[in-house]
């Protein structure tokens, strides 16, 4: 089917005021589910049940329950129906930071500390007198510990799409086997490859290759958000119906399209915005489509010190800033920026295939965001 041109919604436009209004409604009810004293109750001790909800109760944009949500409505569903398997791919992702701030050494998240970091912190300050303690690695074992919880109350709140919500028990386990393993094993696979290219040599990736680590880090769940809502909607497993694939193709498209809007936002980003700050990435060696494109047009000398900084977890503040100049100077940035450009223009001509729906607009106007947003 062919494409409409693709005509961005202004920030100030009834079409993106509308989908602010359903993202905040989205938000809002999965935080009154996931709250629950039927769920927070299971947790023990005290402080694993702070640990598992730390980042539940600091909230969050809720994209990945939101396009479950409008998918299960493109697909003409009743999306309250859907909202336990929301809630899970809530849950799952939330696990998966847990673990990604240990493995990026990040001390930040949404403005506060990751869990680890807080939970440092607490050992220290509780368990003082205990000269051997290792505050550190009693903070990192916490979170670790949160986050196989985690993983867990996922899982089984998907469950409840059967048992309480009417869902096709059939439907139920395609999810959850879907899920706990195909998308799984791809997170970790690209999780282990971002940690391998940060050894690799710069120039010997390709923007295929880093993009590819992307769509396994960040696309696949967005493709299975789409997926799993729109089975949900189908009422069927059925997931080569084409309304289905056009849902999985748009989204897997603007899921990459994230991430580079997210790896722009590591250079160019505002810290109190992102709630952590810029530069860790510079430290990690992380090799993303912004410092792929720059290294190309960056000068012998400019390559030298992207090699030399680029990995060091103790580069200054002013080494930072000079890798930023050279990524802002040498084109990663607007590069990357229109790469991600690119990526929605793609996915959007998968939405005309839909039947025209307020959900399908919504749709539009998150594919929009994702390169538009500043956090």
């Amino acid at each position: 089917m062919k494409s409409t041109a693709r005509n961005p919604a202004a920030v100030d436009s009834p079409l993106f005021t509308a989908f602010t209004e359903e993202l905040e409604i989205c938000a809002r009810d999965l935080q009154e589910y996931l709250i629950d004293r039927r769920y927070l109750d299971r947790f023990r001790p005290d402080s694993m049940g702070e640990a598992v909800t730390l980042y539940v109760q600091s909230g969050g944009k809720r994209l990945r329950p939101a396009i479950l949500l409008w998918s299960c409505g493109a697909l003409g569903g009743d999306v309250r129906t859907a909202l336990p398997a929301a809630a899970a791919v809530e849950v799952f992702h939330t696990w998966t930071l847990v673990h990604d701030d240990i493995i990026d050494r990040d001390l930040t998240r949404r403005g506060a500390d990751t869990v680890h970091e807080r939970f440092r912190r607490v050992a220290e300050s509780r368990y003082s007198s205990v000269p051997t303690l290792d505050s550190v690695h009693y903070g990192t074992s916490v979170a670790i510990l949160a986050g196989d919880a985690q993983h867990g109350w996922g899982i089984s709140m998907m469950t409840e799409l059967s048992r309480e919500y009417g869902v096709d028990p059939a439907i139920t386990l395609h999810l959850i086997e879907v899920l706990d393993n195909r998308v799984l094993n791809l997170l970790v696979e690209g999780e282990i490859l971002d940690l391998q290219f940060a050894r690799v040599p710069i120039e010997r990736l390709d923007i295929e290759t880093i993009e590819g680590m992307l769509w396994k880090k960040t696309g696949i769940l967005y493709r299975y958000c789409a997926e799993a809502g729109a089975l949900i909607g189908l009422g069927r497993v059925e997931p080569d119906h084409p309304h289905v694939s056009h849902l999985a193709e748009f989204t897997s498209r603007c899921g990459i399209a994230f991430q580079l809007q997210d790896d722009l936002l590591g250079v160019i980003g505002d810290p109190d915005s992102l709630g952590k700050p810029v530069g860790s990435d510079i430290r990690e060696g992380k090799r993303t489509a912004v410092v792929h494109y720059a290294y190309e047009e960056a000068s012998p000398g400019e390559r030298e010190l992207l090699e030399r900084t680029l990995g060091r977890i103790d580069a200054s503040e002013a080494d930072v800033r000079e890798v930023i100049e050279i990524l802002t100077r040498r084109g990663g940035v607007e590069r990357t920026r229109q790469r991600a450009g690119l990526h929605i223009e793609a996915a959007l001509p998968h939405l005309d295939a839909l039947p025209p729906s307020r959900w399908r607009d919504l749709l539009r106007s998150w594919a929009d965001y994702m390169i538009r947003r500043n956090n």
